[in-house]
């Protein structure tokens, strides 16, 4: 850092050296008119040496970003003519302004996008994809400063091969008009004349031209794309949808909310996975396995003995019962007074226009794709011939299983393992890695000692190797080999087996390939930042669509995929994941949005850790629940908020004021100035913003209001007895 500093106070010292001795006077078109015919008697001369003086000196003041390039471009002009200045025009500039490229690179960029790395995100990911096309535009317009889009370029991750050669290649125009300019150097009275109003538009056009000509392009091989599929004159509706679940669900009421004809199709059960197999029953689950826990620890509450008995059946049964209770929400029903046209059966995608449903050939302008996910089979020997299940068919145990195995550490696993060990079960749980990878080191030992507190064996960092049938004293008993990172094999005796690898997208049977539309490596079908696939009349959201398999997540891209869907033609919405956030619904929660500290420091982007502790609220104190913390990231001396993770009770519930501030742009000052209702939960929140506050007091303003006070009092700098 400090070679850095050296070099901008350097360069900064030759900038101010410049003005300080009236060197830009030697650059004005005054003095160049004058001296015009010496310089053309110098390159008589010497040519190569004054061609080499030139071009340093050009150099030099493109890398300092002085002004002047414009007269040294009609000097050049004045001296070569037009063929050889034109080449030793555009080299000079183009090395010039890479120097300055790399010099903002170099002092700034790391610190910049520490500092601003969320918000410039946006721009790199675009410069990576087009930054040729938009610095090639902008060098085509000479009256745009060039050496802010040196300065500015350097900070960005634009690579530095790409940005000589665009800027050669767009500098060249404006070069050869000035050059031309220079040659007929006595004609010309100021820089004004060079550049009149017809001939920047001119530029102007013909910056656009790179872009127009990528437009077109773009409609020929949509033309091409579509060419083998027979476009129907009239349609049957706006919008066909493929899954109900939250994303097919959301996106067919927006469409029906804004009058389109909407037809939504499901093979399964309406409402999705989240529903039937995922956030409903495993939260009804968690419910009742909490209260068995809370009567377990009712000494901490004042109350000496409590006794409860239960039957898993009925525990299932009451989880049955609550998905039966919301499903009227995402009911057929319940879309059909909304007034979409909801079809039970299997999707196939015939063409860009046409969906194939029960025999029946439904047309439409535009499809979206909601098909969600399944749980992932791990490919472990032997598992097809013992009882497992995934986070979809666990939900049909109707008996308790003594010893159950969960694989995998992720959410839903530390989730189902917790709640199982809760109600009784032997459960061990076997993870490759370590639990809950994409959480902070501080967050997973929490919850690994939660996990333990409740019984579960932990077996991280370890292979499922196989699973096998073994005759024991009392008959027939399953066994899974697992393998430590060592090496060492151990068995573990289980009745069932639980799957909790991960989830699948949903991407195969319903006209995919015949389309040709292409699934990335993550299995997700591929789209761009508007969710449209290869065609750009089929659009996808949700768990099919990724990056996030979070029922929020699948809402919220739904609303882009119906709207751009329905009014792209005249209005497209990027799809924005600037504020995501997520909870693994273990006792204690953990709740998170934005960065982790994990994740800032791979990045190598800066920031401040505030820290607050849950066992100092009152409300958590009353609760007997005062552990876990809340860990909120922000800029270095700034209250602006990078990431929170929060580790406790109603971790979910206290996120969400975080969410809101990071959407909107609020500082943690915001947060400290808002009154919260005492005591709950919440003023955890306002008691980190205060932690953060604190650690900000401006001390040397408050040692000279203390000596105010002192002085206010009577009080005398030597005072006997002080």
């Amino acid at each position: 850092m400090n070679k850095r500093w050296w070099l901008l106070g350097l360069l900064g010292l030759l900038v101010i050296l410049f003005f300080a001795f009236d060197l830009q006077r030697y650059f004005s078109l005054d003095t160049l008119k004058t001296s015009h015919e010496a310089l053309l008697q110098a390159y008589e001369e010497k040519p190569f040496y004054i061609i080499g003086i030139y071009s340093i000196t050009y150099i030099v003041m493109a890398a300092l970003s002085l002004p002047g390039a414009a007269v040294m471009t009609l000097a050049g002009g004045a001296m070569f003519g037009l063929w050889v200045a034109v080449p030793v025009v555009l080299v000079s500039a183009t090395a010039g302004a890479t120097l300055a490229f790399w010099a903002a690179r170099y002092i700034l960029r790391d610190s910049v996008q520490r500092r601003f790395g969320g918000r410039l995100e946006t721009i790199n990911r675009g410069l990576e994809r087009d930054g040729a096309f938009y610095l090639f535009s902008l060098r085509l317009v000479p009256a745009f400063p060039f050496f802010l889009i040196n300065l500015l370029m350097g900070l960005t991750r634009i690579r530095s091969v790409t940005f000589f050669w665009a800027s050669l290649v767009g500098m060249f125009p404006g070069s050869t008009v000035y050059v031309n300019a220079g040659t007929q150097i006595a004609s010309i009275g100021s820089l004004s004349d060079i550049l009149s109003p017809a001939l920047i538009l001119s530029f102007l056009l013909l910056a656009m031209f790179p872009w127009l000509a990528r437009w077109s392009v773009g409609l020929v091989k949509r033309h091409r794309l579509y060419a083998r599929w027979p476009k129907p004159d009239t349609f049957d509706r706006n919008l066909v949808v493929i899954g109900a679940g939250a994303a097919g669900l959301v996106t067919a009421y927006i469409a029906a909310a804004v009058r389109a004809r909407v037809t939504l199709i499901e093979g399964r059960k309406m409402g999705g996975d989240c529903l039937n197999y995922g956030c409903v029953p495993s939260k009804a689950l968690i419910r009742s396995a909490g209260f068995l826990k809370e009567a377990q620890q009712s000494a901490s509450l004042g109350i000496r003995q409590t006794r409860v008995d239960y039957d898993f059946t009925d525990v299932m049964a009451r989880v049955h019962r609550i998905i039966k209770t919301v499903a009227p929400h995402d009911s057929i029903e319940r879309y059909t007074r909304l007034g979409v046209d909801v079809v039970q059966g299997y999707a196939r995608i015939t063409s860009p226009w046409t969906v194939e449903v029960n025999g029946q050939v439904l047309t439409t302008r535009a499809i979206v794709i909601a098909s969600g996910a399944r749980p992932v089979i791990p490919a472990i020997p032997g598992l097809e011939s013992v009882r497992y299940y995934t986070s979809d068919t666990v939900w049909s145990l109707t008996e308790r299983p003594e010893r159950l195995v969960v694989l995998g550490g992720g959410p839903i696993g530390c989730e189902l393992a917790q709640a199982f060990a809760r109600l009784g079960c032997q459960v061990t749980q076997v993870e490759q890695g370590d639990l809950l990878q994409r959480e902070d080191a501080d967050v997973r030992a929490l919850i690994k000692t939660a996990l333990l507190d409740d019984g579960v064996q932990l077996l991280t960092q370890t292979k499922a190797v196989r699973c096998e049938i073994a005759h024991g004293p009392d008959g027939k008993v399953q066994q899974l080999i697992v393998q430590d990172r060592d090496g060492q094999e151990q068995t573990i005796i289980f009745d069932a087996i639980l799957c909790a690898v991960g989830r699948m997208p949903r991407t195969t049977g319903f006209g995919l390939e015949e389309l040709g539309i292409p699934v990335t490596s993550a299995h997700t079908i591929e789209t761009n930042a508007w969710l449209q696939t290869l065609y750009p009349n089929i659009y996808t959201c949700g768990d099919v669509a990724g990056p996030y398999q979070f029922t929020h997540t699948a809402a919220h891209q739904a609303w882009y995929a119906s709207v751009n869907a329905l009014f792209g033609d005249f209005k497209r919405f990027k799809a924005d994941y600037s504020v995501i956030p997520w909870t693994t619904f273990t006792d204690p929660e953990v709740a998170r949005v934005g960065l982790s500290e994990d994740e800032a420091s791979t990045r190598g982007t800066a920031v401040e850790v505030t820290r607050y502790d849950l066992d100092g609220l009152d409300r958590a104190i009353t609760d007997e629940a005062a552990h876990g913390f809340i860990k909120v990231l922000t800029v270095p001396g700034k209250d602006r908020i990078l990431g929170v993770t929060i580790v406790g009770r109603h971790a979910s519930d206290l996120l969400a004021e975080y969410v809101l501030a990071m959407k909107h742009g609020l500082g943690l000052n915001k947060i400290l100035d808002t009154i919260h209702t005492y005591p709950t939960w919440p003023e955890a929140n306002k008691y980190a913003a205060g932690d953060w506050k604190r650690a900000h007091a401006p001390e040397k303003l408050l040692q000279w209001v203390e000596k105010f006070h002192a002085w206010r009092r009577g009080e005398k700098k030597n005072q006997p007895g002080r």
